[in-house]
């Protein structure tokens, strides 16, 4: 699991920045990307990294501001020349269904693929579950309807210690099923092994919140709480708090002091302003780090891996 950053700025398109889009690589756990956001010139970010759109099979919209959709007719209509079959499920507030398809309309384009619109209902909730992973979601505090997300990975079974049971004779076959069930299980000398204790434990699953503009609210707490990575909108500086409330987003200052109550592991820093070039901008990774040490500020293109808990693994 792996988020990748293809846009990190705020409003307009820098050199050094683009518009929001961020991806979220589940290449292992189900061989599919989530993208969250897709702001203007998204495809031509995707074209520097790895990421094949027909891999995408979910699109989050945080909100319908422009530098956060501008990017998803001309991502979706370039996908169906690379995919014409596979489908994908578009979530985000009422009017992304609209804004879709009315591009698609007036621009007389035809997708070989079918979508599905999800609407985020007005207070939150659950969107999507399946048995890997469900995708919560909750209302921010921006100027128009905003939404944050939270990813929950299910727990992951213990492996099966195969090493172990072919010490004692266990060769592989449907028994291995068996005691990977935790089933008792009955050996060809007559000795009974308890399943159980040839299994490894659990792996808790992971967390991922990925936020969308916002003043510094409750809602952004919730969907954090003991998450493994926020990501946060960092749009201002602490010294621009009364600036940043005005305009419904974020100081650097209020991000980490999120993350520190949430009791994540790790902040990211992204929605970038243009006004901030690279000195100042990490500034801005400063002042959080004050509050919050475990903060990256992102740039385009960079990777952050989400490995599984340590103890766990232990």
């Amino acid at each position: 699991m792996e988020l990748q950053f293809l846009g990190t700025g705020a409003g307009v398109p820098a050199k050094h920045r683009n518009v929001s889009s961020v991806a979220l690589k589940l290449l292992d756990e189900r061989n599919a990307v989530w993208l969250f956001d897709c702001g203007e010139g998204t495809q031509q970010q995707i074209l520097h990294t790895s990421i094949r759109p027909r891999k995408i099979e979910k699109i989050f919209i945080t909100h319908l501001h422009g530098d956060h959709i501008f990017g998803l007719p001309g991502l979706l209509s370039s996908r169906s020349f690379q995919d014409g079959t596979t489908p994908v499920a578009i979530y985000g507030p009422k009017g992304v269904e609209t804004f879709v398809k009315t591009a698609m309309r007036i621009s007389g384009t035809r997708l070989g693929y079918p979508i599905q619109y999800v609407e985020v209902p007005e207070n939150g909730g659950v969107i999507f579950k399946d048995e890997q992973f469900t995708v919560e979601t909750l209302p921010l505090a921006h100027g128009i309807a905003s939404f944050g997300y939270r990813i929950i990975e299910a727990d992951h079974e213990g492996e099966l210690q195969a090493e172990k049971l072919k010490s004692l004779g266990v060769k592989p076959g449907p028994i291995y099923g068996k005691i990977k069930r935790g089933e008792q299980v009955t050996l060809p000398d007559g000795t009974v092994i308890n399943g159980k204790d040839f299994v490894g434990a659990k792996r808790r699953g992971r967390i991922v919140t990925i936020l969308g503009d916002t003043r510094k609210t409750p809602n952004s707490i919730k969907l954090g709480l003991n998450a493994d990575v926020i990501v946060h909108e960092s749009t201002y500086r602490k010294d621009e708090a009364q600036m940043a409330h005005a305009r419904f987003h974020s100081t650097s200052k209020q991000a980490a002091e999120v993350a520190a109550d949430a009791n994540a592991k790790q902040l990211v820093l992204t929605h970038i302003s243009s006004r901030y070039l690279a000195k100042e901008a990490q500034e801005l990774e400063k002042e959080a780090r004050a509050h919050f040490e475990a903060t990256t500020l992102a740039k385009d293109f960079d990777v952050i891996e989400i490995p599984f808990h340590e103890e766990e693994e232990k």
